[in-house]
């Protein structure tokens, strides 16, 4: 099958073309909503997927994170998160919403964007739970751990006030202290959970259409293509570094739950 030999297929479809316009729609509010006192948006503080346990999260945010995207306060380069995503969903997501139909394809973005969440937030979890057993080492208490917890929604100069007060009666915890901090202070943002569900749905249907790519001179297959992609993604998710604040983990939990949806709806005969 040619899935570019139907007429219509130069028409943006339907639910593509939607979410292409909500992500741009949510991105300008973001710009406009401005910041709060620590210097993050104040859109992402209500939709933005905040830490369980933090002061900010909201269930709804498990939701509503995967249509919002970096904005000024994330620094220079900020724009090439929301470009990268809704290139990619601009690409790969009509053909796959063609196959998929409407209604189907938009069910596989929003579980792919949930599959990648509860990846990330578990891997999280654990993370955090590690940081809190380092600083019971420091001798940090739980009241203290909940003031640092506490500590991610209010003002610069409070903040920094408590973690300072922290470190200074336990010795040698500051890097601790600072991971537990950002822990709860971090949100996550973005379609990109979802737009790898994109990407290995696009290796699995269209798995021999050749990609050219701006940093490989030669084509390559999609099919091979994705598999490289998610084996880098683990690799950087499991050796993150200090200032990498990519969500590699909900990269590759996108993958894997668009994965086991193709798989499942193919057993079924739905694809």
């Amino acid at each position: 099958m040619n899935m570019f030999s139907d007429s219509s297929s130069s028409r943006l479809p339907v639910v593509v073309k939607n979410l292409l316009i909500i992500n741009g729609l949510m991105l300008l509010l973001k710009i406009a909503m401005g910041t709060d006192q620590l210097g993050r948006s104040v859109l992402d503080n209500w939709l933005g997927l905040h830490a369980i346990g933090s002061p900010d999260f909201k269930p709804w945010q498990v939701v509503t994170h995967m249509f919002m995207h970096a904005g000024p306060n994330s620094g220079q380069g900020w724009y090439w998160h929301i470009a990268s995503n809704m290139f990619a969903l601009f690409i790969f997501g009509g053909p796959i919403e063609r196959v998929m139909g409407a209604k189907r394809f938009l069910n596989y973005y929003l579980l792919c964007g949930l599959g990648a969440a509860a990846l990330q937030m578990s891997v999280s979890y654990a993370e955090t739970q590690t940081t809190v057993a380092d600083l019971e080492e420091y001798g940090v208490s739980t009241a203290e751990v909940k003031r640092m917890v506490e500590a991610s929604h209010i003002s610069v100069d409070e903040a920094n006030a408590v973690l300072h007060g922290i470190v200074e009666q336990h010795p040698g915890s500051r890097n601790a202290v600072n991971a537990m901090f950002w822990d709860y202070a971090g949100v996550m943002v973005g379609a990109s959970g979802a737009i790898f569900g994109i990407l290995i749905a696009f290796g699995m249907l269209f798995p021999n259409v050749e990609l050219m790519l701006l940093f490989l001179p030669i084509p390559i297959k999609a099919k091979y293509f994705v598999a490289l992609y998610g084996l880098w993604e683990l690799f950087s998710g499991v050796r993150q570094q200090a200032g990498d604040n990519v969500a590699h983990y909900a990269h590759l939990g996108g993958l894997i739950f668009g994965f086991f949806l193709i798989r499942y709806w193919r057993k079924k005969g739905l694809l």
